[in-house]
This record gives structure tokens, sequence and C-alpha cells, in this order.
């Protein structure tokens, strides 16, 4: 009887702690960012940022961190950068090194901050008849495919990728313009890829973009010292216009330094491709 009474006492004194114990509180969740003055950043940006599928990718991580809300436009570098000038875009994300300096040396207090890399890369069909594969250098590459008369499609568009071919052709000492090989076609790094495809002929690519567009092209020649593509960020001036978003290009700019979206741009590409398509710059 006493040890029945005993062990009835231990229960009710048990229960009656369990009754006065104070609950642990759930984890407040983060606080939303607070909404910004102007939360409306456009940006301009290249094809090749936005086709491979980075911004989109990006875009959703940084909106929920600060608050803004991107309106993303897309083009050739040149095309980009020009928006910039006509007061289209608060940010230009492009990779075009001499049209960006251009751009920043006009006066207005603007600076180019490159951020990542990736590499240019030569495609075309998987036989190879100029034999680029063979090549140490892209100029090398050109000059192989100038004097096989192999078909090549430029973009023609202005581009950093255009800008890029230009210069290596100029390297490897040839001029196509007007040789029956060389087809300008004005469009697009992803539609260059879709005709060079269809014609079975060479192209100048990035990376990503290639392995993005899935044609039955091969890659061919990459990673050559004359193949780096380095992209930057310049945020547009207020002093080329009061009214740019000057607000949401610095938080993008920041943004982009953090750990987590440098552990993002690494990233990106490994699961779908087994490969990185993009690099970060040292800080």
């Amino acid at each position: 009887m006493f040890k029945r009474s005993f062990i009835l006492i231990v229960l009710a004194l048990a229960l009656l702690l369990s009754a006065c114990a104070t609950p642990t509180p759930a984890a407040a969740p983060p606080a939303a960012p607070a909404a910004p003055a102007n939360p409306v950043l456009r940006m301009s940006t290249t094809t090749s940022v936005n086709d491979s599928g980075l911004m989109a990718y990006l875009q959703p991580v940084f909106e929920a961190d600060t608050g803004y809300k991107l309106e993303i436009t897309s083009a050739g570098s040149g095309a980009a950068i020009e928006k910039g000038r006509t007061g289209d875009a608060d940010i230009l994300l492009v990779h075009s090194k001499a049209a960006e300096e251009e751009f920043t040396g006009e006066g207005f207090d603007e600076v180019r901050i490159p951020f990542m890399t990736n590499y240019f890369i030569v495609v075309g069909p998987e036989a190879d008849p100029a034999g680029v594969k063979t090549a140490k250098t892209a100029a090398e590459a050109f000059k192989k495919i100038a004097d096989a008369s192999a078909p090549f499609i430029t973009r023609g568009d202005k581009s950093g990728t255009n800008t890029k071919e230009l210069a290596i052709w100029k390297a490897a000492g040839v001029d196509p313009e007007g040789q029956a090989w060389y087809t300008n076609i004005g469009a697009g790094m992803g539609q260059a890829l879709t005709v060079a495809s269809e014609q079975q002929a060479y192209t100048l690519s990035d990376k990503a973009t290639f392995l993005a567009a899935k044609t039955d092209l091969a890659l061919l020649l990459e990673t050559a010292d004359d193949m780096l593509n380095t992209y930057s960020v310049i945020a547009v001036g207020p002093k080329r216009f009061a009214d740019t978003n000057a607000e949401g290009a610095k938080a993008f700019i920041d943004w982009l330094a953090t750990d987590k979206a440098r552990d993002m741009i690494a990233k990106f590409g490994v699961e779908q491709y087994g490969q990185a398509l993009f690099y970060n710059m040292d800080k």
C-alpha cells in the first residue's frame, strides 16, 4: 500500500512540474528585408548570362534577400551597354572589356567591377574538317578554319562574343569579311549555335550557352590563354542620370560579393552538366 501511494505521489509531482514548466518558444522566422524606397532595379545584361539560366537562378534569391525586384533585359554586350547610355538600365552585367572601359571613361564616375569568368570556346562539326582540335590557341584555330575555307558563323551583333571573335581573327592575321565561307547572321548566341548546327559550321561561343543549347556541335577548343572571358557589373551613375536606382545597383553589387552568391555561382551547372559554368574572381 505504501509503495503504491509513493508511486502516485511521484507521478503527481511530475505532472505538476510539467504543467509549471515554461515552454521553449519556437524560433522566430528570419525577418523580411525592409522594403527599399525604390524597389525596381533595371538590369541590362548579355545574352550569355541570361540564356545560360544564370540570372533565373540568382534572381529569386537576390530578391528575397534584399527586397528588390529585378527587371532584366538581355542583348549583346554592345546593345546592353547602350541601355546604360539611354537611361534604360540602372545596372549593367556584361563581358566586353573594351566597350565597358569606353562606357566608364565617359566622365560619370562609373566603375567597372569584374566578378566572374569562364572561357570562350570554339565549336563545330564533330568531324572537324579544319583540324581545330590540334590548335593550341584560338588564333591558330581560326587560321586553320580560314585555310580550309570551312564554314564559320559570326554573330555580327557587336556583342562581347562578337568583339572577341573579331580580335581573334586579327590575331590570326585573317580578314574574313566577304569570304564565301564566313556568314554573318546579326543575331544572338543561341541563334548562332542553331545556324552553325544546321550548316555544320564553326563558331565562337561562351561555354554556358553552348551547353544549354544542346546542339549536335562538338566542343573543339577551350581554356586556351586567348579564350578567357571576364564578366563585370557597372552601376549607372547618378551623374549620368539623376533618377538612376543607385541604391539598388549597389545592393546587387554588394550581394554578388557575399559568400551565398559566390557559392551559388560556383555551383551553377555542376548538377546538370557535371562542371561549373562560371568561376568567381578573387575578392
